[in-house]
């Protein structure tokens, strides 16, 4: 593996980004997701090793990782009583990644609604990139990494 991180602010309540390089394949896939859980600039947890799953099947040389919330929580619902769940360097975050990025996946999930957070993040994707989904939901919305089949194929999200 190449290089790794994880962009935590001080407190560790909150993550920007998280990145693994990976010793083939090449460009970058970025996927947004919910917001972090446990994993961390050494750490992989369920989700993260599933995006590394894909991004390597897939090609690519490098996965980005950031939220909709960067504050950090294995519960979502937390999100609902953070004072802060979006993080005040969130959105900076979620562009550089996907300016450049080769490909972006939108992987939130039903629970992207919060505080209207998806439509937000929407708004400020629109003409920055083609958004990609793993599958979507019956409501519309993109679904998580870690309830689709492995071996499946994205499919256009947003434009």
């Amino acid at each position: 593996m190449g290089d790794n991180g994880a962009c935590i602010d001080d407190s560790r309540k909150y993550r920007y980004r998280l990145w693994r390089d990976f010793d083939t394949g090449s460009g970058i896939v970025t996927f947004i997701m919910l917001n972090p859980s446990t994993a961390d600039a050494t750490y992989n947890d369920p989700t993260i090793t599933r995006c590394i799953g894909f991004a390597k099947a897939w090609g690519y040389g490098r996965l980005e990782v950031v939220n909709l919330f960067a504050y950090r929580s294995t519960d979502p619902s937390v999100l609902l009583k953070a004072n802060n769940p979006v993080g005040d360097e969130n959105d900076r975050h979620i562009i550089e990644a996907v300016e450049k990025s080769n490909m972006v996946v939108a992987a939130w999930g039903e629970k992207g609604k919060i505080l209207k957070r998806n439509k937000k993040v929407e708004a400020l994707l629109k003409n920055l990139s083609v958004i990609y989904a793993l599958e979507i939901t019956k409501k519309g919305f993109p679904k998580h990494p870690l309830f689709v089949k492995e071996d499946v194929i994205p499919i256009e999200f947003l434009r």
